[in-house]
């Protein structure tokens, strides 16, 4: 019988055996092929390792304080609609679910001239 983990297995068919009861004493039977194991304590095994031993240009960028741009913050996109107050044909716009699930979200314009609009869709 082999263990892997808490799983125990047949040795002659490879079938997953019953609960191991830890006695070695006692003998589990397969139920695929009637085979006869013993009871064995199954092994738990346990590996560490250091970040170190897997390098990653990922982690080695990662910092503990991160800068952000003013780019990096902005999390609205650029849409085609007229900003009432220059005239520019480009706003930035982010949606929000203000109300209630079954009603439309609310759209927020924003103008590089500082302009902001909303519109409930």
């Amino acid at each position: 019988m082999s263990a892997i983990g808490s799983l125990i297995f047949c040795n002659d068919c490879g079938n997953l055996l019953d609960e191991s009861s830890g006695d070695p004493t006692k003998l589990i039977v397969c139920s695929i092929c009637g085979a006869r194991n013993r009871d064995i304590v199954p092994k738990t095994i346990v590996s560490e390792s250091k970040a170190s031993a897997f390098p990653s240009t990922l982690r080695a960028k990662r910092s503990a304080v991160q800068n952000l741009t003013a780019a990096d913050k902005r999390t609205e996109a650029l849409t085609q609609h007229t900003c009432a107050r220059c005239g520019r044909k480009e706003m930035y716009f982010t949606t929000v679910q203000l109300r209630s699930a079954d009603e439309g979200s609310t759209v927020f314009y924003t103008c590089v001239c500082g302009y902001k609009e909303t519109q409930n869709n």
